[in-house]
């Protein structure tokens, strides 16, 4: 058995069952190394070089944790709150909270999918916007798996066919200069059609997610909510600060392009304002970082997993294993390398990173099976998306987690992972087998 199939499958068994992810990715990562003939002092000083790797992101939600803290506080959640649940009147009939509820997740997607491409934030947004709106959605019994799934398909589809911000690092610097770097004869134009019915998965999968596995209300706590975002006193001088702030957080993170700065002004905002003096500052900053510890933690902890599985060499022994096992069939070629390509993913956590490990070896493999310039695109490119949306230690399920969990009624494997991953990977893994065999 290969390292790194071991120690992905490790990571899944242990996460689902109920052991801390972080554990459970550091306990993989150590299986991982001396699996893949590391020893064990080898195994550590590999673990320990990739955890700098996370350290940035990991600072990157402590802060943003604080800044939204501070936002709940300034009494600007608490307006859309009572905007939203008045517009739904004191006795609210199902006509008008159906429509609420489309229009609250048409503008998660709608978000979401901005975050990737017209302002590229990535994340960010999700633990500042989404915990305001927990009130909603618990007075709206909105299935939170549902919210989960709304927000990783945004996340993810996005960069697979718009090749704009993160569209475009996927698309053109990743995928298009690693495939003719691996002498794919491919140019710009050819990639985001290639990627069109492997998105259709995705979409398939939004479709059920919404119409038929979370339709069904769900019941929260309320009590819970109002803990975390609690009913504060309106204050028209505050909620003006709360906007600059949530204006210059934006500003700052696109000229810097770093999430850790953003977040730095919006919350140095709110303490040199005066917008927080009902509230010691320490105090909030201490309740995001909890907030957002665990977060963190894994987003560390992933680093390092991914670092240890790069130094046992394995992945490429992995990959160039398909070729003793396909023979000539080339439905299974395409199927295995898809596979494969999700494993790699769901253990790093970035299908970023995915494809630099696979194309050296996918692109000849392809074109020794006779697939097309489309269909080699086809089949890099999903394989490398396959296990984002799923992954315990990837952005589009940690994102969700950070903004849905913040009254700690939603979890990050059961409601995050799980859901992406059955209503994502599934029909990605389906359409993209089909992108392969008909292109």
């Amino acid at each position: 058995m290969n390292a790194v199939v071991i120690a992905v499958c490790l990571m899944l068994a242990l996460s689902l069952a109920r052991v801390n992810v972080v554990i459970a990715l550091t306990v993989s990562a150590l299986v991982a190394g001396l699996v893949g003939g590391m020893d064990l002092h080898q195994t550590i000083d590999a673990f320990n070089t990739g955890l700098g790797g996370g350290a940035q992101i990991a600072l990157s939600y402590a802060l943003l944790g604080a800044f939204a803290v501070a936002l709940s506080h300034s009494g600007l959640t608490t307006l859309i709150s009572r905007s939203i649940i008045s517009s739904l009147g004191q006795d609210p009939n199902p006509t008008n909270t159906n429509w609420v509820r489309w229009l609250l997740l048409l503008s998660l997607l709608v978000m979401s999918m901005a975050s990737q491409n017209i302002l590229p934030i990535h994340i960010a947004f999700i633990p500042i916007l989404v915990p305001p709106l927990l009130h909603v959605m618990t007075k709206l019994n909105i299935d939170r798996r549902l919210v989960a799934c709304v927000l990783t398909f945004g996340l993810v589809t996005t960069y697979m066919i718009l090749p704009i911000g993160f569209g475009g690092i996927f698309l053109n610097d990743i995928l298009l200069s690693n495939l003719t770097s691996n002498g794919l004869a491919a140019v710009r134009e050819q990639i985001p059609p290639a990627m069109l019915i492997p998105a259709a998965g995705m979409i398939v999968g939004l479709l059920t997610a919404v119409f038929i596995s979370y339709r069904k209300p769900r019941i929260y706590d309320e009590a819970k909510v109002l803990v975390v975002e609690p009913e504060e006193t309106l204050n028209k001088r505050n909620i003006i600060i709360a906007a600059v702030a949530i204006l210059a957080t934006l500003v700052v993170q696109l000229e810097t392009d770093s999430m850790i700065f953003g977040a730095l002004v919006g919350f140095m905002i709110f303490s040199f304002s005066g917008a927080l003096k009902h509230v010691a500052d320490q105090d909030i900053f201490n309740q995001g970082v909890r907030m957002m510890a665990n977060i963190g933690f894994i987003m560390i902890s992933a680093a390092g997993f991914a670092a240890v599985v790069k130094e046992t060499g394995e992945v490429g022994t992995l990959v160039a294993s398909l070729s003793d096992i396909i023979g000539d069939n080339k439905a299974l070629a395409a199927f295995l390398m898809l596979l494969v390509g999700l494993l790699i993913t769901m253990g790093i956590g970035s299908s970023f990173s995915t494809i630099p490990i696979i194309a050296t070896i996918y692109v000849p493999l392809a074109l020794s099976f006779g697939f097309s310039v489309a269909a080699t695109i086809a089949l890099v490119g999903t394989a490398a998306a396959l296990g984002d949306a799923g992954s315990p230690a990837s952005d589009s399920t940690l994102g969700p987690t950070a903004g849905l969990n913040a009254d700690g009624q939603h979890d990050h494997i059961r409601d995050s992972v799980i859901p992406t991953f059955i209503h994502y990977n599934i029909p990605l893994l389906v359409f993209g087998w089909i992108a392969a065999m008909v292109l």
